[in-house]
């Protein structure tokens, strides 16, 4: 069982729960370490358990018929996924996969639909975490067919700043710029010509290991 205060630092959502909710969610959460490439769960797994990533970088994305990968969101510390998979209790239909070095918490199917059956604050969350996956998806869907690659990677970083999904992000990233390709979708050389061309407008720096967000508000609108 992980204690109280590491619950809290790891999953925002328990902040709004009382003692006894507190008690079910520790109980049922398990934490997993995942090297460099290797698979958190793959596309048609059973997977009874809802995930927070602790520390680390993961993708969540697949794999087309033809071999070709496409990304649907990157995941960062904090952020909490798979509970649509987790409520219909389905087979998981996409990959996540760590992108670097990770830890991920593991909430048994038992103890999340306890929370989903008896927290008013569990639900408030799981309301608004749904909400704003849905708008994720939707404006991904817009960004890849209406803009070009560098609107692509600007959007694809902004997105990893949602305070809903990504709760523990500040105007840091540590994130090296083949990460960035691998979450946008392109490669290590067209997410350097992309994040270059961003610097030299001002809306983020390049550092070593990182990226710092210097307007977030132009990236989130970049190429409208």
């Amino acid at each position: 069982m992980i204690s109280e205060d590491h619950l809290k630092r790891v999953a925002a959502w328990s902040r709004e729960l009382t003692d006894r909710e507190i008690e079910v969610a520790r109980a049922g959460i398990t934490e997993r370490s995942y090297g460099t490439g290797e698979t958190v769960f793959m596309r048609g797994d059973t997977f009874a358990y809802w995930a927070g990533m602790v520390s680390g970088l993961a993708r969540m994305g697949g794999v087309s018929r033809d071999g070709k990968e496409t990304s649907l969101a990157g995941l960062t510390a904090g952020a909490w996924f798979g509970e649509g998979s987790v409520l219909k209790n389905e087979p998981r239909r996409y990959d996540v996969v760590a992108l670097r070095d990770s830890r991920v918490a593991l909430m048994e199917r038992s103890a999340f639909m306890w929370l989903f059956e008896n927290s008013v604050g569990f639900n408030r969350f799981l309301v608004c975490q749904l909400n704003e996956r849905l708008g994720q998806f939707i404006g991904m869907l817009e960004v890849n067919r209406t803009l070009d690659a560098t609107a692509r990677l600007a959007r694809s970083i902004a997105s990893l700043f949602n305070p809903i999904l990504y709760p523990e992000s500040t105007t840091h990233l540590e994130i090296t710029q083949e990460e960035i390709g691998a979450l946008s979708g392109m490669s290590r050389q067209n997410a350097n010509r992309a994040l270059n061309r961003l610097e030299k407008e001002g809306l983020l720096r390049l550092e070593y290991g990182g990226v710092t967000i210097l307007d977030i508000e132009r990236l989130r609108g970049y190429g409208d």
